[in-house]
């Protein structure tokens, strides 16, 4: 549900008491219990090993406008408020979904039943946590109880038990037409209207994006594309919200945006891009030629600088050293960014604080947003927005939704960003581009690297 600009964030379900009860399972393949069920559906997996899976809805919380973020937070205050949960902590209740990039956006084709913020409790849901899967159920509402749980968990595990411990990740769709929605043409055009605004003194960085639209031979599985990125890309987070009204925002992001537990918290800024290198010597250069950057370590430095300050309100904060981060097919500039916190902030309190972070946005923030409304002939809809979870306690982790995609059927759109400085040259810029919708697109694409 959507709810005008000033009102609070709704639930889709009376609130009342919160019930759940969890159980261990046998281990059992995740894209598989994602296939068998309908949306809604959620994913999220972590690198530091968080895996969870979860359909249907117990509750809905969704919000518009400029207050989101506050209307979201007395939305699970009240969701929240009286809960009843039996199982290991890792099973916990958590609310799962994200947020636009922009608060204002409506969810118009292609982002339809994607609005301003939307988290869902499922109804079902599995969690992998070290090496022990459980299945859980929950019921939200006046007249929620044990014994409707527990009937709701006997018949999920009673369909999970048909379900295989491994799945085949299947074969891509193929893709049979593709069309950037900004051609190299008004991209070289764009950037150059960039480095003008910053040569004039009022910007110092923006954030430009394009999308690249994607028409299918077949129809495309999500849950095996997730199980093939799981494969191709273990150490970056994964991450699917689908509406039953829209299709399926997902994708391998390999950016934390924050995490918080208790009054511990972590972030990093991450910018700057290279490709690996066929052979480790190459490698090496291409990292060499990271840190080597006088442009990347500056727009980097940029994005540290921004989110130590943001986090500084809340409490003291450390900058780690300056390293390389590696991925399958890509290398960024990362540092590590750390906070203890000097009272109870909801993590949802941090993800408004440090969205959008240079990374995604620009410097200084209002200027460069204001160059992406002008510029940019797309709606990012979700694309470089918070997607992630939180808890009862405000405990929650988000990473930035890029390198992802929004598939329905036969048809998909990748997305790709930029950081443009004062030297961004835009040829140089255009092929950057380029390996950041690799991760998804080769998963679709029939020979691996069409």
């Amino acid at each position: 549900m959507n709810t005008p600009e000033g009102e609070s964030a709704e639930e889709s379900s009376q609130v009342g008491r919160l019930v759940s009860r969890s159980r261990p399972v046998a281990d059992v393949s995740f894209p598989a219990f994602l296939a068998d069920n309908e949306p809604p559906r959620v994913h999220w997996a972590s690198p530091t090993g968080l895996e969870l899976a979860g359909s249907g809805a117990t509750a809905t919380l969704t919000a518009t406008g400029s207050n989101r973020f506050d209307d979201l937070r007395a939305a699970a205050r009240r969701l929240f408020d009286e809960f009843d949960h039996e199982g290991p902590a890792v099973t916990r209740p958590r609310a799962v979904g994200g947020l636009s990039f922009d608060g204002d956006h409506e969810p118009v084709p292609p982002w339809e039943g994607f609005p301003a913020a939307r988290f869902v409790l499922p109804a079902v849901q599995l969690t992998r946590g070290d090496d022990t899967t459980h299945l859980t159920a929950t019921a939200c509402g006046p007249d929620a109880s044990a014994t409707t749980v527990e009937r709701r968990l006997d018949e999920a595990e009673r369909r999970l038990s048909t379900l295989p411990m491994m799945q085949s990740s299947g074969g891509p769709p193929g893709v049979a037409a593709r069309r950037w929605l900004t051609d190299r043409e008004n991209w070289v055009r764009q950037v150059r209207d960039a480095t003008d605004r910053i040569a004039d003194g009022d910007l110092l960085k923006v954030v430009l994006a394009t999308a690249l639209s994607l028409e299918l031979d077949d129809r495309v599985s999500v849950p095996a594309v997730l199980e093939r990125l799981r494969r191709t890309y273990p150490d970056c987070y994964r991450f699917l919200v689908q509406p039953a009204d829209g299709g399926a925002f997902f994708g391998p992001p390999p950016e934390r945006l924050v995490e918080r537990h208790g009054r511990r918290v972590r972030t990093e800024a991450l910018a700057g891009s290279m490709p690996r290198g066929e052979t480790p010597e190459e490698d090496a250069d291409h990292a060499r030629a990271l840190l080597d950057s006088e442009k990347i370590r500056h727009e980097q430095g940029l994005v540290a600088d921004t989110i130590h300050d943001q986090l500084s309100a809340y409490g003291d904060v450390t900058v780690g050293d300056r390293g390389v981060r590696k991925l399958t097919n890509i290398q960024h500039l990362q540092t590590p960014i750390t906070a203890t916190l000097d009272g109870d902030t909801h993590v949802l309190e941090l993800v408004e604080a440090l969205h959008p972070t240079p990374a995604v946005g620009g410097l200084p923030l209002a200027r460069a947003l204001a160059t992406i409304r002008e510029t940019e002939t797309f709606d990012r809809g979700w694309y470089a927005s918070p997607v992630g979870w939180f808890d009862a306690d405000g405990d929650g982790e988000f990473a930035v939704g890029i390198r992802s995609g929004l598939a329905d059927g036969t048809a998909a759109t990748l997305f790709a960003g930029n950081g443009i400085v004062a030297d961004s040259d835009p040829d140089d810029e255009w092929a950057e581009l380029q390996p950041k919708v690799r991760p998804i697109l080769d998963e679709l694409v029939d020979d691996g690297g069409e």
